[in-house]
């Protein structure tokens, strides 16, 4: 293993939250929001032959949260596929306690290989005052489910996010030093790349080109940053626009030296180089065209130009707001609770009823408000939450609704705070009657109308989560998969907490991990926007860990629209100087 320098990162300031207007539409209401440790656990299985690096880096998120950047490669990989090499991809998963792990991000897969560097780059909150335990997991992915149940386990090791950042045996570690100016940098750089008379590599088609990034480090060497998708069977390809932090692609430097390597892609790992060629991110803005130039061609033949030419077709700076910068910029997030009294739930007086509330007052559906509503609850000035019933027969005539407020009050649906929700839920157990059918549709609909409403805004000041708790015994899938694909193109996420110990298939499809979830005429989601969560897996874990399991996509989600819809933080970031 090679020494590497360490050096502490630095501190660096964040703006203040900003508080928001309340009720700012008739119903969407604003809402803003010192010891040696020891060597990683490896997994059962691994030889010690493997080897799994992890170059790590510091940006500062908040006052006391950093962001942390990991690196990983890997050498020696178990060979799991017959007549080809392993699939590799990288899980990060990290403990949310009672030996239950969350997924905090996954790399892309690289095929046919057994020394993988992954170009994608794995992200994590550091807390110093946290024992973080932090699980890498290798995949050989043979299918295009997400899923990782039925892909070949290859390897990984258990450490802390503490370990990472002081020693390890898996691992070589390596502080980037970041000034404080760089970590305010949010920053990306946005690219387009073209190729024109790239050299014909296959002996029966054309070449199969794509490019690889690399930055060059304090010490000489050349750290992988992005790899475009392979374009087959082109000479003259043109790439997919792509979006790299400008930490990641350079370190913040601007003239830092960047060398792109083009390669022709052979299905066996073994990659032909077409050519290479060293720029910086200065030069790249100037939108020029660059020489692929092979090196031993062009030691061979003094008449050699070139291996074709790669044109920068867009180039440009453009700032990528996170999360905090959203939510820490003016953008509020109205929270709404929509509760499942259909009959499959169970008679409420029975001790077998999903809705029985125990000698001390709770149950399972009572523990998931609380759960997801105590974190909500911060990016909510007013802290008034509308909440629906769906599926009961309510007073006074005891038609079935699939929409009704919890206090009956259709103009005004608002509950004061968490408790108010659960206090509002006590109240109205015991007069309604438990009927059916189980319909998402309506409660998705209402809410959607809401989130439409806040996308009139010019800027990203609202955004709405619907929180559904249900047994599972959804009866209106198709028009469900209708609506989530249309609140797909609002500010809008959708969390289901299933109770109980029904088969949950539905609500698990509606998750989309196992594929992109469309409509019944084919119409996909424009974002994921589901996050689906079963209660019972939860059940003995510490009490914060259901919240931080399915909120986990949340600030992603939020993000995600706000960059489709290309806005701003209603006060940005203050800017690089």
């Amino acid at each position: 293993m090679k020494e590497v320098e360490r050096n502490p990162p630095p501190q660096a300031k964040r703006g203040q939250k900003s508080q928001g207007n309340s009720h700012a539409h008739a119903y969407a209401h604003s809402q803003p929001q010192a010891q040696v440790p020891q060597a990683p656990h490896a997994f059962p299985g691994m030889t010690g032959d493997e080897f799994i690096c992890i170059c790590c880096g510091f940006q500062m998120a908040a006052h006391c949260v950093s962001k942390v950047e990991l690196s990983i490669s890997c050498n020696n990989l178990l060979d799991k596929d017959v007549g080809s090499k392993s699939d590799p991809l990288c899980v990060l998963l990290q403990s949310v306690g009672d030996d239950k792990w969350s997924e905090v991000e996954r790399t892309e897969r690289v095929k046919n290989c057994q020394d993988p560097e992954f170009s994608t780059k794995l992200h994590i909150d550091y807390h110093f005052e946290k024992v973080q335990k932090l699980k890498f997991g290798i995949y050989d992915i043979d299918n295009k489910s997400v899923d990782l149940k039925d892909d070949d386990f290859l390897g990984g090791f258990e450490c802390t996010l503490g370990q990472v950042s002081m020693l390890s045996f898996f691992i070589i570690i390596f502080y980037e030093q970041i000034t404080a100016d760089e970590v305010k940098d949010n920053r990306a750089v946005v690219m387009e790349v073209e190729a024109k008379n790239l050299d014909k590599k296959d002996m029966f088609g054309k070449s199969d080109p794509f490019l690889e990034f690399f930055k060059q480090e304090e010490d000489g060497k050349w750290q992988l940053v992005h790899r475009t998708e392979v374009i087959k069977n082109n000479l003259n390809p043109s790439w997919k626009k792509f979006t790299v932090s400008l930490h990641t692609f350079c370190s913040g430097d601007l003239n830092k030296p960047i060398k792109v390597h083009c390669f022709d892609y052979d299905s066996d790992g073994s990659h032909d180089l077409i050519g290479v060629f060293q720029t910086n991110v200065s030069d790249l803005q100037k939108a020029v065209e660059f020489d692929c130039i092979h090196p031993e061609k062009q030691k061979k033949k003094k008449s050699y130009k070139n291996s074709g030419v790669i044109r920068i077709k867009y180039c440009k700076l453009e700032a990528q707001y996170s999360f905090l910068d959203y939510v820490m910029g003016g953008c509020q997030i109205n929270f709404t609770v929509g509760i499942d009294f259909t009959g499959s739930n169970g008679d409420p007086r029975s001790p077998d009823s999903l809705h029985y509330l125990s000698p001390n007052g709770v149950n399972q559906y009572l523990s998931a408000i609380w759960s997801v509503g105590q974190v909500v609850q911060d990016y909510d000035t007013d802290k008034l939450f509308p909440a629906f019933g769906f599926g009961a027969q309510v007073p006074p005539n005891f038609q079935v609704s699939h929409e009704f407020p919890l206090n009956f009050n259709t103009n005004s649906p608002y509950c004061q705070g968490v408790q108010g929700i659960v206090d509002a839920y006590r109240m109205v157990l015991p007069q309604i009657r438990l009927y059916g059918p189980t319909n998402f549709s309506p409660i998705i609909n209402h809410v959607a109308r809401i989130a439409a409403e806040a996308a009139q805004q010019t800027n990203a000041a609202q955004y709405c989560v619907l929180l559904i708790i249900t047994d599972g015994e959804i009866t209106d899938l198709d028009q469900t998969r209708q609506s989530i694909v249309n609140s797909s193109k609002l500010p809008m996420s959708i969390i289901i907490v299933g109770v109980g110990e029904a088969d949950f298939k539905a609500m698990e499809f509606l998750d989309g991990d196992n594929g992109v979830l469309k409509s019944l005429t084919g119409e996909p989601v424009a974002r994921d926007i589901v996050q689906f969560v079963p209660f019972k897996q939860f059940a003995s874990a510490p009490k914060e860990a259901l919240a931080q399991s399915v909120l986990a996509e949340v600030p992603n989600q939020l993000v995600s629209y706000f960059k489709m819809r290309n806005m701003a933080p209603v006060t940005p970031p203050s800017p690089v100087k």
